[in-house]
């Protein structure tokens, strides 16, 4: 798809080497039509590979998106060149006055101190606020997801007694609210879809059911709840990782290796079970169906064509 994307973005050379169809802003602007206005917040430490990631899977559907970065001026990121974040990203409040059709929350590196005392949990919340009068859908990613589910519905979460890593078998939801099949977030899905996991904390499935402002759409045996639905899909939290490349769990295993003494590979991910074997690949087309879905049908198709008439 023509996605629209600052130029010089880094994410567009990379994702050329791939096939896959990006388009600069000089080149967008000669297309006469609206785009839908995407803004992802991106909390991760290694920020152009989340950027790539998350492109890529955007990439997967016929529609022009007009793609923005949002960062937190209460937290100066330590693993991007300054450069990189002063010219392709923006602080929310010089975004706050904007609507967008669409937002992504990423993940963070803070899942195990309380929300409280995360240093930029203040403006996290404002952040909050806002996307509920300012976007037509939101799209929160692993802690984001902890986050959202903790401020606006009270759910709170559980440290783990060990890391949840790896690749995990994941079931849609029969009910008792919905079933998840019926939903077009789902459509095309297999009945078990894989899901990558890498965190040390989750939330509980009872906890998900006792509310009923929210809806428990998909989980597993092992790893527990995955995705979340709320406000008719104008809020979605996914608890794993369905945006991650190949690679991105072997990177994280090596990198922890050695340095602590807790560090377990990670379970269905390498070819038999080998750290010296390149990884399976199971959850790519279910990642991107899944994206294709958020984009048509809870973004394109419920975001009036006047951005200003969000509420």
């Amino acid at each position: 798809m023509p996605l629209r994307l600052p130029d010089r973005l880094p994410a567009i050379e990379l994702l050329k080497k791939e096939n896959i169809f990006v388009m600069d802003a000089s080149r967008a602007h000669a297309q006469d039509i609206r785009p839908l206005r995407l803004v992802i917040l991106n909390l991760m430490p290694l920020k152009i590979t989340t950027e790539t990631d998350l492109i890529r899977l955007l990439s997967n559907t016929p529609l022009q998106i007009d793609i923005s970065f949002m960062k937190l001026k209460s937290h100066t990121p330590k693993n991007t060149p300054i450069e990189h974040m002063m010219m392709f990203y923006k602080d929310f409040e010089t975004l706050r006055k904007e609507k967008f059709d669409g937002m992504i929350i990423t993940g963070a590196p803070v899942e195990q101190m309380p929300f409280e005392e995360v240093s930029y949990w203040n403006e996290m919340k404002e952040i909050f606020v806002w996307a509920r009068t300012h976007v037509t859908s939101t799209l929160y990613i692993c802690w984001a997801a902890q986050a959202g589910l903790y401020y606006h519905y009270g759910v709170p979460k559980y440290a783990l007694e060990k890391k949840k890593f790896g690749i995990f078998k994941q079931h849609l939801s029969a009910g008792p609210a919905v079933a998840a099949h019926t939903l077009p977030i789902f459509r095309g899905f297999d009945d078990e879809f894989s899901m990558p996991h890498s965190r040390h904390t989750e939330v509980r499935r009872a906890d998900i059911l006792d509310n009923p402002a929210l809806s428990l759409l998909a989980e597993g045996s092992e790893s527990g709840v995955s995705v979340v639905m709320a406000r008719g899909g104008r809020e979605f939290f996914i608890t794993g990782h369905l945006e991650y490349a190949p690679d991105t769990l072997d990177k994280e295993y090596r990198r922890d290796l050695g340095k602590r003494d807790d560090v377990e590979m990670p379970v269905n991910y390498y070819r038999y079970n080998n750290p010296n074997e390149r990884p399976l690949v199971t959850w790519r087309a279910h990642a991107n169906l899944f994206f294709s879905n958020w984009i048509n049908y809870y973004v394109y198709q419920e975001t009036p064509y006047n951005i200003e008439e969000i509420e």
